[in-house]
């Protein structure tokens, strides 16, 4: 094999690898060799099919799994043997002309384009100082929390009174028939439907007009549906409802005591309130986590200073501008964004990319330094993470990733630079630090 490097540039290299047709050639003649005894084919004894024969036959097949398996397997000892460590897939582009190749006639020769690791030192984590945030859930927090369960698991009682009028939090049942220009159309009617009035669950009006109303009323809504409601056929169209009322409740007071928990499955107050304090206590310690993070990235971020393989950054920055650009188009970009020049918010979001692809660097680097591997249980850990992240569909997404091996290797990525992040709290001065959870919660972008 033949290693020639045709461009030097900066971190963008191209090698030209060249292994020679004698070479192919001669581990044709070996896979020869080896497969002949087990051959059988017609007018020929079993194993003494003539070598000869069994080349015309299918040297021609042998040779393309040879040279298959020289591509795979050489590109690495190119690299090695041209001293090159690079710092992301290189791209493989073929020069000989296959068909002769695989005929044994010309030498397989192609080209490898790549970046390589940039050359720096990287921190040495004993060196780093880190706070980490810590807060414990209070009573207070504890409450709220109480609170807010109780919010979510709201109860109706029939609403009694000399007069009963629905009004706004009331939950009424009712009895619906929707039409457009008078005809019935499908999915717009109901049978004894709860709705709670305010809670924006139906078209824009259809709410409002149900105040005021009596068990017994019968009413005709007239609404409009939005202009990009989701039903292409009704999306802007006029209609009517026509609508019985057949019940009337009120929020009921939620009493937040044995009973209540019993209903949520627990066997008592007590029982859920440990339980809201596990869980409030995991939040935060998450969110301490994130932050504790966040701070070791900004500081290796500012004690490192190298050139960037440009690619990378590219590519980086084209999945960022990629989303930018979906969420301006979906009106989703936050204030601060939507005010900025699209030159500016290009300037910006470069400097991001330019941080993650440095950081993803630094980080590579202390864990080949420290020898910090992904194994397959812990990738599969990762990807039934993933999994439980679509309930009803955990099925689909683990074949999704039994089938498509690059996307399984993508999720390396991340598992990696966990476990890198932990060995350098392991190795760094760490010092806990109380915090308000206002500051612990406060929203804070990735970088």
């Amino acid at each position: 094999m033949q290693v020639v490097e045709k461009s030097n540039e900066g971190l963008s290299r191209t090698i030209a690898v060249t292994i020679p047709a004698a070479e192919l050639n001669e581990k044709l003649d070996a896979k020869i060799k080896e497969v002949s005894p087990q051959m059988k084919l017609k007018g020929f004894r079993p194993g003494k099919v003539p070598a000869a024969h069994v080349k015309k036959t299918y040297g021609r097949d042998l040779m393309g799994e040879i040279v298959n398996d020289a591509l795979n397997t050489s590109s690495q000892k190119a690299l090695d043997e041209a001293k090159l460590r690079p710092a992301a897939p290189a791209e493989m582009k073929l020069v000989s002309d296959m068909d002769k190749v695989v005929a044994g006639q010309e030498d397989l020769t192609y080209e490898m384009s790549l970046e390589v690791m940039p050359d720096f030192t990287p921190v040495d984590p004993k060196t780093l100082k880190l706070e980490r945030p810590v807060y414990e859930a209070t009573d207070a927090d504890l409450d709220e929390a109480l609170k807010d369960l109780a919010g979510q698991a709201k109860t109706y009682e029939d609403k009694t009174g000399k007069t009963v009028k629905a009004a706004e939090g009331d939950q009424v049942t009712i009895d619906f028939v929707g039409k457009v220009d008078g005809e019935v159309f499908e999915g717009g009617s109901a049978t004894d439907a709860d709705l709670v009035i305010g809670s924006n669950r139906f078209i824009p009006g259809f709410e409002e007009q149900l105040k005021g109303v009596k068990v017994g009323d019968e009413k005709t809504l007239n609404v409009t549906f939005p202009e990009n409601y989701g039903a292409a056929h009704l999306a802007g169209k006029a209609a009517t409802f026509d609508v019985t009322v057949k019940a009337i409740k009120a929020e009921a007071e939620a009493k937040i005591d044995d009973e209540f928990a019993k209903r949520l499955g627990l066997e008592s107050l007590d029982k859920l309130k440990d339980l809201l304090r596990q869980n409030l206590n995991q939040q935060y310690a998450n969110a301490a986590r994130f932050k504790l993070k966040r701070g070791l990235l900004d500081q290796l971020d500012a004690k490192h200073s190298f050139d960037l393989p440009p690619k990378m950054v590219e590519q980086e920055f084209d999945a960022i501008w990629r989303q930018v650009k979906a969420d301006k188009e979906a009106g989703r970009l936050d204030e601060a964004d939507a005010k900025k020049t699209e030159k500016a918010l290009e300037k910006e979001y470069r400097k991001i990319a330019e941080r993650r692809v440095r950081l993803g660097l630094v980080l590579a680097e202390i864990g080949r330094a420290n020898n910090v591997q992904v194994t397959d249980q812990e990738l599969n850990n990762a990807i039934m993470a993933e999994a439980r992240n679509y309930p009803g569909q955990e099925r689909q997404v683990l074949d999704f990733y039994r089938q498509n091996p690059n996307a399984a290797a993508q999720m390396r990525a991340p598992v990696y630079e966990e476990k890198v992040c932990e060995l350098i709290f392991g190795q760094a001065e760490v010092k806990d630090a109380p915090i308000s959870k206002e500051d612990l919660l406060k929203d804070e972008d990735e970088g």
